[in-house]
């Protein structure tokens, strides 16, 4: 787990709610606090398809993103928001099978972006779940040099925070 302070905020919101570049990311839960508190849950409600399409069990951010967008547009910032964001199931799946670990895939719940604002600061923390209990980290420090290369490609600014 890290903890990074996103220094340009207006450059990050930008990228979140106004390019792709967290579009593959599944959206597990947000809520986003204006003029009420809007709380959302990423999880598919299957039953309300017609088909029995092989639909993942949480909604990429792709689609999820311009409702986020319409609640936060405005003259005023948010008061705060907080979305929970994890790495898509064949992406995991992906990168367990390359780190050096006895973890097999399956074994692993999700891996996950945490972005926190209070109104003037934004940060973003990783973490990792699994379905059993393990003393191995590598998993957790290959999705944390993962999240760091990643933001370095998508030119996010920030700094570590200890």
């Amino acid at each position: 787990m890290i903890s990074l302070a996103l220094t340009d905020v207006r450059a990050f919101m930008s990228q979140l709610l106004l390019s792709d570049t967290f579009d593959n990311f599944y959206f597990i839960e947000g809520e986003i606090v204006t003029f009420n508190t809007f709380k959302i849950d990423g999880y598919i409600q299957k039953d309300f398809f017609d088909s029995e399409e092989n639909l993942p069990p949480y909604s990429y951010w792709k689609k999820m993103k311009e409702h986020c967008f319409s609640i936060i547009r405005g003259k005023r910032t948010p008061l705060s928001f907080h979305l929970v964001f994890c790495l898509s199931r064949p992406n995991t799946e992906r990168l367990a099978a390359q780190c050096a670990s006895a973890l097999r895939p399956e074994d692993v719940q999700g891996l996950y972006l945490n972005l926190r604002y209070d109104g003037k600061h934004l940060s973003c923390i990783t973490g990792t779940s699994f379905k059993t209990f393990t003393l191995d980290k590598s998993l957790d420090h290959a999705w944390d040099e993962m999240v760091l290369k990643f933001f370095r490609q998508k030119k996010i600014e920030f700094s570590e925070e200890t």
